[in-house]
């Protein structure tokens, strides 16, 4: 079997746009793989068309071969716009081996250990402002079927926080608390704002709200800072969304920076380098909880790390998307009653696409507002749920 063609679709998803890679075989099958960079689309198309040079030609069977010769000839190593495409090509080659054997993504790495996978929420407090408004929007997950919950509430804080902020900050957590009860797990995102002293100063007011986790306090590119905060902080601290590869990982593991990792299948060099930093984390006993907030084949490929990665903790998943999100392919989630998201069954990663929905919905530019503008205008106004909903017995 060789690669004759790797090509991409880009698609409108509000917050940002969707990167999908083909990766086309002379045996008819054809491999999907996801590249979304939030933000800088255009910049990782521009890797993928250097990953296709690259590939053409070679045998996708031979995964570790095409990815370890494609790093070691590429000069340039790592970063965002590299990883992001190598990870995409390395997904898109693990679909085509599964799909030529039947069998689904997670048999290639041992099997399944579960069918489902404890889910928590994110982009649930979409359009909410107030305390009151994040305690409605919760309430309304809850009922959905989440127990669990994730945002950020800092606004655009950058490196400090007021205490008026602080105590803003604090009334909005304290009535999504209220809203939810403590059956509820929640999950409080920082997005890298704060310098250390701040963010030991949150950490500990954070901890009478018994949060699982305080994620990515300190910007991503200083592990010293991270390490401070996780020493001082009484709740327990997750960070590795913009980590690549194990290089990024084994660090801030040796040092107990983390008490959860939480590499991006799109970004951190794909499916079998998470399986590797799940077992760098698990001689540490640091928990599993891969950032992803993306798309379908994102969530498919995390999804098949969930079915066979025992240390596997918590699926992120967005409650609600754009009302096309079903209508682009043939993902079809369920979420439990309990919580939880079942694995699907199929082939490969599972995913088919549907090319007449994508033309409908092309590349729009979508700048992060995450320092400029309100973190909670994630979604648009006519966001959707797109699970279907279920015992899962």
């Amino acid at each position: 079997m060789k690669i004759v063609s790797v090509d991409t679709l880009v698609v409108d998803f509000y917050r940002t746009n969707l990167v999908i890679v083909r990766v086309r075989t002379d045996e008819g099958i054809t491999g999907l793989g996801e590249a979304t960079l939030e933000g800088k689309e255009r910049a990782v198309l521009g890797a993928v068309a250097e990953v296709a040079e690259a590939v053409v030609g070679l045998d996708p069977t031979a995964i570790s071969k095409v990815l370890y010769e494609i790093t070691r000839d590429w000069y340039w190593r790592g970063g965002p716009v590299i990883m992001t495409a190598l990870s995409a090509l390395e997904m898109a080659l693990w679909d085509i081996s599964a799909r030529d054997l039947g069998v689904p993504v997670s048999r290639l790495f041992g099997g399944a250990t579960r069918d489902r996978v404890r889910a928590y929420a994110n982009g649930w407090f979409s359009g909410a402002v107030t305390a009151e408004d994040y305690a409605a929007a919760a309430r309304r997950t809850v009922r959905s079927g989440f127990r669990g919950l994730k945002w950020d509430p800092f606004e655009n804080y950058d490196l400090t926080i007021s205490t008026g902020q602080l105590d803003r900050v604090l009334a909005q957590v304290d009535a999504v608390r209220a809203a939810v009860g403590r059956e509820v797990e929640l999950f409080i995102e920082g997005h890298g704002r704060f310098d250390v002293r701040h963010a030991i100063t949150i950490a500990r007011e954070l901890a009478q709200f018994d949060p699982v986790w305080f994620e990515e306090p300190c910007p991503p590119d200083n592990l010293d800072a991270l390490v401070d905060v996780r020493r001082a902080s009484p709740v327990p601290i997750a960070a590795g969304e913009r980590w690549y590869g194990r290089q990024g990982f084994a660090p801030a593991l040796a040092r107990q920076a983390v008490d959860y990792v939480q590499p991006d299948v799109t970004h951190a060099g794909g499916i079998a380098e998470l399986v590797f930093i799940s077992t760098l984390a698990a001689t540490s006993y640091v928990g599993f909880a891969p950032h992803n907030p993306s798309g379908p084949l994102s969530t498919a490929a995390t999804l098949q790390l969930a079915a066979t990665l025992p240390n596997f903790r918590y699926l992120e998943i967005m409650a609600t998307d754009v009302p096309w999100r079903p209508d682009i392919t043939n993902e079809r989630l369920v979420l439990t009653d309990e919580g939880d998201v079942l694995v699907p069954a199929g082939v490969g990663l599972g995913i088919e696409l549907d090319l007449t929905a994508i033309e409908q919905h092309p590349f729009t530019p979508r700048p992060l507002r995450m320092f400029r503008d309100a973190v909670y205008d994630i979604r648009p106004r006519d966001e959707r749920s797109f699970f279907n909903l279920g015992s899962g017995a």
